[in-house]
């Protein structure tokens, strides 16, 4: 089984670049996609549903052009999901789960808190309100893959400055030891201490001395530089962190400020 999670910057911008494409090409099952900045309805060109592919969108109700998550799988699902409960977080487009048998897949899109202390704050009831929901998902006895764009650093292994960006959202101790507090033996390299039987951080389970990013600012040129930060993550439930085979980062072609991060699972 191999699933992608993808922030898009806005599917449509993604698709001009020739994202479509390459997703064609990888021979993937499920596709989870953040950020499609777009109405379901303006995504009515076949390039959107490639391939015979089932596509479920959920949009931001808040205002136009903005947030949304979508998956696009190969097999159809049991059951599709767009509400977690909350107005606040739900209406802004940020979560949809796909049912296939005893197998959810979560696109997950976490608020940013870069652009002012509201959106902050914000982020930091989306955490609280997420973890009790998240603990919820772990003693369900189902097997949970939640894909996305975080917005959280979990540790100096995941962003190239790791000093000068203490203060700054998506490296604030307060967000990584959120982050890390949930994961199982891998705590952050802070001292965040893990949670036994905690969620697994594919791409750190796989890679446990990796220092790959999937997020690259616009400004100067830090893609050139690869002055990144690793945001995008599929965590999961211990029993699908056994059946882990491998995992990459597309950094090229690219589609976006985000790299795609795809995972592979043994069936």
């Amino acid at each position: 089984m191999k699933i992608i999670s993808f922030n898009a910057n806005g599917i449509r911008s993604a698709a001009n670049k020739g994202f479509f494409d390459w997703f064609r090409a990888q021979d993937a099952d499920i596709l989870c996609v953040q950020e499609t900045k777009a109405q379901e309805d303006q995504l009515t060109d076949a390039c959107f549903r490639p391939d015979g592919h089932h596509c479920f969108y959920r949009d931001a109700i808040t205002k136009k052009g903005y947030s949304g998550v979508a998956i696009h799988s190969r097999r159809e699902p049991d059951e599709v999901r767009t509400s977690l409960g909350w107005a606040s977080f739900d209406d802004e487009g940020r979560y949809i789960e796909a049912r296939f048998g005893n197998l959810s897949v979560v696109s997950f899109y976490i608020p940013s808190g870069s652009s002012g202390e509201l959106r902050q704050g914000f982020k930091f009831e989306v955490m609280d309100w997420l973890r009790p929901i998240m603990d919820e998902w772990l003693a369900s006895g189902r097997d949970y893959v939640l894909c996305g764009d975080w917005n959280i650093v979990r540790s100096a292994r995941d962003i190239r400055n790791w000093k000068s960006n203490q203060k700054n959202s998506g490296c604030l101790p307060a967000e990584r030891s959120w982050l890390s507090g949930q994961i199982g033996e891998d705590g952050g390299s802070d001292g965040t201490a893990g949670r036994e039987g905690g969620w697994v951080d594919a791409y750190r389970r796989l890679h446990p001395e990796g220092e790959d990013y999937t997020w690259w600012s616009n400004r100067g040129a830090a893609y050139a530089k690869d002055v990144g930060w690793r945001l995008d993550y599929q965590l999961v439930t211990p029993g699908l962190g056994e059946r882990l085979e491998a995992c990459s980062i597309a950094r090229e072609p690219r589609f976006s400020d985000h790299a795609p991060f795809t995972v592979e699972y043994a069936e």
